[in-house]
């Protein structure tokens, strides 16, 4: 555990060009604190301790601004900038290396009992304010720019921008790329 807590130190550091020392990122960080919380949580509901997984992701929010359910599989090296109204639903799915600015939404776009909110393969960025819904996938170095509205798919090492988001740089001059519709895994 304390290799992991170290790991999430220097992601931080090394994200973050205001990250001046250890200490400071240790105690002033709250999405790393939000991140912490939620790997306990994680392990209580994986192990079948589901309210005190919930109680605990709630705990969470409340010091950190940051909502992750506990359901939710996120990757290692994960670092969230400036945490505050970060939301992560049930089915998430967050591979190594991803980070996400303040105001994230990873939602859901059914009621049902299936994948319904959003996978975010190795190395993909989020910026502030952008909402992803649904059974989505964002591929491997995806980036997607602030305040978009992301309900499609994304190829892996492309940008989208906007609200409906569309394809940005080298991928929008490319037509054999194109957005895909959500994936139920």
């Amino acid at each position: 555990m304390f290799k992991r807590v170290r790991e999430d130190v220097r992601t931080a550091k090394a994200k973050d060009p205001a990250a001046k020392s250890t200490f400071e990122v240790l105690l002033a960080y709250p999405g790393l604190h939000a991140i912490w919380m939620y790997r306990i949580a994680h392990a209580l509901w994986t192990a079948g301790f589901r309210l005190p997984g919930r109680l605990l992701s709630h705990y969470a929010r409340f010091l950190t601004g940051v909502e992750i359910h506990p359901g939710a599989q996120i990757g290692r090296r994960f670092f969230i900038d400036h945490g505050m109204g970060i939301v992560i639903g049930e089915t998430a799915e967050i591979g190594d290396d991803v980070m996400l600015y303040h105001g994230v939404t990873l939602g859901g776009d059914s009621l049902a009992d299936e994948k319904r909110h959003p996978t975010l393969e190795d190395g993909v960025t989020v910026g502030a304010g952008s909402t992803l819904l649904g059974p989505i996938v964002l591929g491997e170095g995806a980036s997607v720019g602030a305040g978009s509205v992301v309900l499609d798919s994304v190829p892996g090492n492309c940008t989208v921008v906007g609200n409906p988001a569309k394809l940005a740089g080298d991928c929008a001059e490319d037509d054999s790329v194109t957005l895909g519709r959500g994936v139920n895994r």
